[in-house]
């Protein structure tokens, strides 16, 4: 037997119990346990790491797995050679949307994760910007902030189930460039940034209704050019430039409204970096200063440094960061 709860499918086990889908058993007696679902773009498989500059302004989207520590491998290449874009991703494709080539361009790419293959052109953002962020729902992706020039507060909103252009939904609620995106269930986030000055603002917007973000939280140091990731319960954000390069994973509930706290450090202080996640670590790949092909890994589970697990095919900055 099975119900809808909340939004939730359930089913009634042989001993009694009820199991959602979203890991809460409830018992006779109430809720026994709950574990929140994984962000709609958490991966399981591998992280990819895509564009960038060497600091030649390059197409490749490399790959690495998750599940062993190696280095990457060239899968595929991007329609432009570009840097500073965001990243999405859904189910079944990554996504990399704006940046610089070295004109500022509005393209959003797609590229499969079932194959090893080049990416196609599938819409346009709504403003050509650079130094934007990523986020992604089960049914969405999101391009925020930016420089046009000048700085800009747009969320644009695309579908997955579509190859269509973007449609503006919304504002941060700072014009800023270089923050780090990170996603929940329900939300996206948009730390950190350049204003200016520096700035350590949260923003949360919804992605269930198409509205402006609010402040819901400040990072531990004002920095931009942040790498983003994100558990199940937990937005991260790593590195950046204050000035200096700094090396500072900060971690925030994604429960609560509330501000971040440092939970460990990258091996190396660096900024312009990308950002993966798995259902259990966060990658930091590629960056600057100076440019590196570092893919650093940090537990969700606990709080604790990073390690050094791989390379990417090649060292380079401004590169976006997806996950299968």
């Amino acid at each position: 037997m099975a119900y809808k709860t909340q939004g939730t499918s359930s089913n009634i086990n042989d001993d009694g119990k009820i199991t959602f889908s979203s890991d809460t058993t409830v018992y006779a007696d109430g809720i026994s346990t709950f574990t929140p679902p994984p962000p709609p773009m958490a991966g399981t498989v591998s992280g990819y790491t895509s564009g960038g500059d060497t600091p030649t302004i390059v197409n490749t989207i490399d790959k690495f797995p998750f599940v062993t520590d190696t280095n990457a491998t060239d899968v595929g290449d991007l329609t432009q050679a570009r840097e500073q874009m965001a990243g999405q991703s859904s189910s079944e494709n990554g996504y990399t949307s704006g940046g610089e080539s070295p004109t500022i361009v509005t393209t959003i790419d797609k590229f499969p994760f079932a194959a090893d293959t080049n990416a196609t052109d599938v819409g346009d953002l709504t403003q050509a910007r650079r130094h934007v962020t990523g986020q992604s729902s089960g049914e969405n992706g999101y391009t925020s902030g930016g420089f046009a020039p000048p700085n800009v507060n747009i969320i644009d909103k695309f579908p997955f189930a579509a190859d269509t252009n973007a449609t503006d939904v919304g504002d941060l609620t700072q014009a800023r460039f270089g923050p780090a995106g990170q996603s929940s269930s329900e939300n996206g986030y948009a730390s950190g940034g350049f204003a200016p000055p520096n700035v350590n603002t949260i923003d949360k917007f919804p992605f269930a209704t198409d509205t402006n973000a609010t402040d819901v939280g400040d990072l531990t140091q004002a920095r931009y050019f942040l790498a983003g990731q994100s558990s199940s319960e937990n937005g991260y954000a790593s590195g950046g430039f204050a000035p200096p390069s700094v090396n500072t994973i900060d971690k925030f509930p994604f429960a609560t409204d509330a501000n971040a706290t440092d939970v460990g450090d990258l091996t190396q202080g660096r900024y312009r970096a990308a950002g993966q996640s798995s259902s259990e670590n966060g990658y930091t790949s590629g960056g600057f200063f100076p440019i590196t092909n570092t893919i650093d890994k940090f537990p969700f589970a606990t709080d604790a440094n990073a390690t050094d697990v791989g390379d990417l095919t090649q060292a380079r900055r401004g590169p976006a960061g997806q996950q299968d």
